[in-house]
C-alpha cells in the first residue's frame, strides 16, 4: 500500500519531468534569441511539483544577472493539474501521446500567435521520458485480484479518470470491469462521460454509488466531532445530497446505478434503513459493502447487483453536444448537474472564452476545477443547493489534451497543507512505513 501511495512505479515523476523540461525549453530557447518571438508576459505554461506548496503558486524565475536568464512572473502546479498528466491519460498509443504532447499551447507572441511545444522540438524527449510509463501498472489486492493504477488526475482540478490504456487493457482481460471516477457526480462522473467516454467510445454499462454514513450526516449539517453517533435528524437533512448523486446518474446520463454503503463501525441499523428507504422511492437499491474488514466476501452482494445491472438496457448521455459553444456548455454542466441559476465571468473572461470558439477549439469538452465539497463552487455549501451561481475565474486552453479547463470559484491547481499535514503521522518504524492512514 506505502509503494502504491507514495512512489510506485514513477509514473508521477515522469510526468513532471516531462511537464518540466518543456518549461525549461521555453526560458532556454528565450535566453538564446528567441527566434519565436515569444512574449514572456504570455507564456501558459507553468512547472509542476508533486507537493502540495502555497508559496510556489505565483514566483519570479530568471533572477541573479544575465546569466540565469530573463527575469519573468511564473508559478507552480500541483503534478496532477498538469496538462501532461490528461494527455498521459487520454492518450492511446506512444504514437496518439507525441502527438498530443506536440500540439500543447505553451505561449503567444506579442500579435498573439500560438507557440506550440513542437515549435521548441520539445514532443520527442517528452515522448521518451514518458515512454516507459504509458504501460498501464499492473497490480495485485490481498485476494490475488488483479488491478490497473495509472495515472492520477484530480477530478476537482483536473478529468479526475485513469488511463484510456488501462481501462482497454483490463476490458481485453475481464468479463467485468471497474473503473473509479473521483469526487462524485458532479465531478468524476460528468468528466468521465463527457471527456473520457466521449474521445475514446467507451461507454459504461452501470454506476456504482459510495456513499458513507457519516458523510451524508455531514452534509445534514452534523458537527465533524459528532459523526460517529446515531443522527437521523442529520441524516435524513443530508441524503439530498446522494438524492442529487442519483438523479445525475439516472436522470442526466441515464445509467443504471446501485447504491453502496461502504460500511463503519459506527453505523446504526436505523441509520441504514432510512437510507434504503429514501433509496426506494427513487427505484435504487442499497447494498452494504463491508470489503474494507471482509475482503472480497464483503463485496459479494454489490458485485451481485452490478452484475444485474450491467443486463439491464441502457443508453448513457451526454450533457452537451460536441457542437454546443463552449459556453452553453458550461451552462449545461452548471444547471443540468450543479443545479445552478446561473453562469457568470467577467469581461475578460468571457472574452477569452469567445476567442477560444472563434479560433477552432469550440467542438472541444469543458473540463470544471472546483471545489468536491459541494455542487456549488461554496465548499461550506452543504447538501443539495440550487440556484446558486457559477463563477469562472479562469480559464485556460488544453490543446493536447483536447479540452478547455474552466477554474471557477477559489479552487487552487496547487493546494496548500493544512494546519497539520499528513507528513506529521507518517514515520518509519522498525523498517515499516506506518501513519498514512
Amino acid at each position: 500500500m506505502e509503494d502504491i501511495n507514495l512512489h510506485f512505479t514513477g509514473d508521477f515523476n515522469a510526468i513532471a519531468l516531462a511537464n518540466n523540461l518543456l518549461a525549461a525549453l521555453i526560458d532556454n530557447h528565450i535566453f538564446h534569441g528567441n527566434s519565436l518571438g515569444i512574449d514572456s508576459r504570455r507564456i501558459q505554461w507553468k512547472r509542476v511539483v508533486d507537493m502540495n506548496d502555497r508559496a510556489l503558486r505565483h514566483i519570479t524565475n530568471g533572477l541573479g544577472g544575465p546569466g540565469n536568464g530573463y527575469p519573468r512572473e511564473d508559478g507552480f502546479d500541483i503534478v496532477v493539474a498538469s496538462e501532461v498528466m490528461a494527455i498521459f491519460c487520454l492518450a492511446t498509443s506512444l504514437d496518439d501521446l507525441k502527438e498530443r504532447l506536440s500540439n500543447i499551447v505553451v505561449a503567444y507572441t506579442r500579435d498573439l500567435k500560438p507557440i506550440f511545444a513542437k515549435d521548441l522540438n520539445a514532443h520527442g524527449a517528452m515522448t521518451v521520458l514518458l515512454k516507459d510509463a504509458l504501460a498501464p501498472n499492473l497490480v495485485q489486492t490481498l485476494e490475488n485480484n488483479p488491478a490497473f493504477v495509472h495515472g492520477g488526475p484530480f477530478a476537482n482540478i483536473a478529468h479526475g479518470c485513469n488511463s484510456v490504456i488501462a481501462t482497454q487493457a483490463a476490458l481485453k482481460l475481464a468479463d467485468y470491469v471497474v473503473t473509479e471516477a473521483g469526487f462524485g457526480a458532479d465531478l468524476g462522473a460528468e468528466k468521465f462521460i463527457d471527456i473520457k467516454c466521449r474521445k475514446s467510445g467507451l461507454r459504461p454499462s452501470a454506476a456504482v454509488i459510495v456513499v458513507t454514513v457519516r458523510a451524508m450526516k455531514y452534509h445534514g449539517n452534523a458537527e465533524l466531532s459528532e459523526l460517529t453517533k446515531e443522527n437521523l435528524v442529520a441524516l435524513e437533512k443530508g441524503l439530498v445530497n446522494l438524492e442529487r448523486h442519483v438523479e445525475n446518474i439516472t436522470k442526466v446520463y441515464q445509467i443504471p446505478c446501485v447504491v453502496s454503503i461502504n460500511q463503519f463501525l459506527s453505523d446504526t441499523p436505523a441509520e441504514i434503513d432510512l437510507i434504503k428507504k429514501r433509496m426506494e422511492s427513487l427505484g435504487v437499491k442499497v447494498v452494504i459493502a463491508s470489503h474494507w474488514a471482509h475482503g472480497g466476501k464483503g463485496a459479494k452482494d454489490l458485485a451481485e447487483e452490478v452484475i444485474k445491472l450491467c443486463d439491464t438496457p441502457s443508453q448513457m448521455q451526454f450533457v452537451y453536444d460536441e457542437s454546443d459553444s463552449l459556453w452553453d456548455k458550461i451552462n449545461h454542466i452548471a444547471k443540468k448537474v450543479y443545479r445552478a441559476s446561473e453562469v457568470t465571468a467577467d469581461s475578460k473572461i468571457r472574452a477569452q472564452i469567445q476567442d477560444l470558439q472563434e479560433k477552432g477549439y469550440g467542438n472541444y469538452p469543458v473540463c470544471v476545477a472546483k471545489t468536491q465539497s459541494s455542487f456549488s463552487t461554496d465548499a461550506k455549501l452543504r447538501g443539495a443547493p440550487n440556484n446558486h451561481v457559477i463563477n469562472i475565474r479562469e480559464v485556460r486552453l488544453a490543446a493536447g489534451a483536447q479540452f478547455i479547463v474552466m477554474v471557477c470559484g477559489d479552487i487552487m491547481t496547487m493546494p496548500g497543507l493544512p494546519k497539520i499535514p499528513s507528513a506529521d503521522k507518517i514515520d518509519l518504524i522498525d523498517g515499516k512505513v506506518v501513519g498514512l492512514f
